[in-house]
């Protein structure tokens, strides 16, 4: 059966979800990327694909991540905002104006 997610809050680069059991923070720029493996770090499971550059070098790449109910909604929420930060300089410096 699957699990509705409802939305709580979105940014440009993020989607912040609540599927009853967990904290949902997916990363929008990963979004189409192939799930690949799930690892659990400390607590959080985390859903990850692999990117290429041109090298053709693979990296692990996080696309969600599943937070316990138990962990601060507020916690949560301020790591989505620093996603978006970070993603959002990365805009303003590759692509000015």
């Amino acid at each position: 059966m699957i699990k509705e997610e409802i939305v709580l809050e979105q940014g440009s680069f993020f989607t912040l979800k609540d599927d009853g059991e967990h904290w949902i923070l997916e990363d929008k720029t990963k979004r189409g990327l192939p799930i690949i493996k799930v690892e659990e770090y400390e607590g959080i499971k985390e859903e990850k694909g692999r990117i290429y550059d041109s090298q053709g070098k693979g990296y692990w790449v996080t696309v969600r991540w599943y937070y316990s109910k138990e962990k601060d909604y507020n916690e949560v929420k301020r790591k989505a905002y620093e996603m978006e930060e970070k993603y959002r300089k990365i805009r303003e410096e590759t692509c000015p104006g």
